[in-house]
Parts: structure tokens; sequence; C-alpha cells
């Protein structure tokens, strides 16, 4: 099956890349600047000049929403990338060498995975202090044994094909063969992970910032604003639907991309 027959693939890049258009525009312009308060234009309704309406402070919706986005997608992109950095190095090792270095690894990750991860999370902002850079650190630490488990297993299962034995008949080094050979051939199995990551970590970031520990104040950051908006269910539902939107379309994007993905890795 060819990812291009893939519905939920072909609607999960489409959703993902339009998302991901509005937030590179979002960088360079937004409508208003995304802080900028007007005290005469709180809780405007949708309108020419302001098509999401604006907040309890006056501020245009819409340029929060986009630089929201963005906030949430860098900080799930930097996540996802610490923990696949630090998974294939990990999974890599313990997966090739096995023996006491992989129980010891492996049972910390089991002790990790056993909490769920946002209360692993609080406790390591609380540690540390809340902020855009603290949250990516602990979300990040946070998805190291996810992708561990998956490397180790896919390096343990390759390292005996022939493939591996030709490379060291060669003379080639352990790193060497695990790094240059058999990293790149796991490659496919991974991509159904990092959108699985990449979904997990939108939702995590959100939800650290609707409880306040997330992005700071007066940036912009989806969770914050949903948080905000709850008290304006009734008089402002635009601040809360249009909020909640940018979440769930970011989400089901990167869902639909691992669906997809996933689906492909197990036709072929």
């Amino acid at each position: 099956m060819k990812l291009r027959h893939n519905k939920n693939f072909t609607a999960g890049a489409v959703i993902t890349g339009l998302m991901l258009a509005v937030i590179l525009v979002g960088m360079v312009w937004t409508p208003y600047d995304p802080n900028a308060m007007n005290g005469r234009a709180k809780m405007l309704a949708p309108c020419l000049t302001h098509p999401l309406g604006t907040d309890n402070f006056g501020r245009d919706i819409l340029s929060r929403v986009v630089e929201g986005a963005g906030a949430t997608f860098l900080i799930a992109a930097a996540t996802v990338a610490i923990g696949l950095f630090a998974g294939l190095v990990i999974g890599g090792v313990t997966g090739w060498y096995g023996g006491w270095l992989d129980e010891i690894v492996m049972r910390f990750n089991d002790a990790v995975t056993a909490f769920p991860s946002i209360l692993l999370a609080l406790v390591l902002i609380a540690l540390f202090g809340s902020g855009k850079y603290k949250i990516i650190i602990a979300l990040g630490v946070l998805f190291v044994p996810s992708f561990a488990r998956i490397v180790r297993a896919e390096v343990a299962r390759q390292k005996s094909l022939d493939y591996v034995a030709s490379a060291r008949l060669m003379g080639a080094g352990d790193m060497r063969i695990l790094f240059l050979h058999i990293l790149p051939n796991i490659v496919p199995v991974l991509l159904p992970s990092v959108a699985i990551g990449f979904n997990n970590a939108v939702l995590a970031e959100a939800s650290m910032s609707y409880l306040g520990v997330g992005v700071r104040p007066p940036d912009a950051s989806l969770g914050r604003m949903l948080n905000e908006a709850q008290g304006y269910l009734l008089s402002a539902p635009w601040y809360a639907l249009s909020t909640g939107a940018a979440i769930i379309l970011l989400i089901l994007g990167f869902g639909l991309l691992s669906e997809g993905l996933g689906g492909e890795n197990g036709a072929a």
C-alpha cells in the first residue's frame, strides 16, 4: 500500500501541513500584536477586523491562537527531539550489548513509565521551575523511555541479520555497525512513534500550560488561553472554541499521520 493511497496519512498530512503553514506565517506576521491590549475592544465577537474576536484584555484572538500554536509546536518538536536522540543512544547501546547494562536500564525505564507522565512532569517542573525551556526538558526526559524501548527491541532483532554479519566480516566496529547500519534501517519503524510522540507532546504542553506551569504570560499559549476562556463559555464562546479547535487540529493531524504510517508499516 502506497502512502499516497493511504487516507489517514493523506488527511493527516493535509491538516498538519495547513497548521504548519499558518504557524510559519505567524512567525513573521500576525494581524495584530498578540500581546497588545485594548480596553475598548474587550470580548468583541468575531467580525471583519477581528475574525476570531477578542479576549478579556482586548487582544486579538486570531493573532494569539497563531502564536500559541507556534509555541506549542516548537515545544513539541524540541520535546520529541530530546526524547528521540536520547532514546536512540540508550536503546541502541542496550539493544546491541544486552546483559547487565540492558537489565538495569530497562528496569529504570519500567520505573519511570509506571508513574503518570503528567504527574512526573509536574514534579520535575516543581523542582526546576516553570517556563518554556524547563517544560521542554521535563517533557523530553519523559519521552526517552518509550523511544529507548522501541529502539532496543529493533536493534536486538536486527543485530542477528545477515547484513550485520556482513558488515562485521568487512571489519566494521560495533559503533559503526550500530549507528551507520542498524539505526538507519529502523527509521521506518520509528516514524509512527515519532508522530505519536508529537501528538502526546502537544497534548502534554497544552495540559501543562492549562495548569499554569507552561509558557509564561504574556506570551500566548493554547493551554493557558483555554484556561482563561473557560470563564467566558456563555458570554464569549468563540474564545474557547477557537483555542480548542487549534489544539484539536494539531492533535488530529499528527494522530492521523501516525495511523497512516503505522498502517503502511503493517502492510509492508
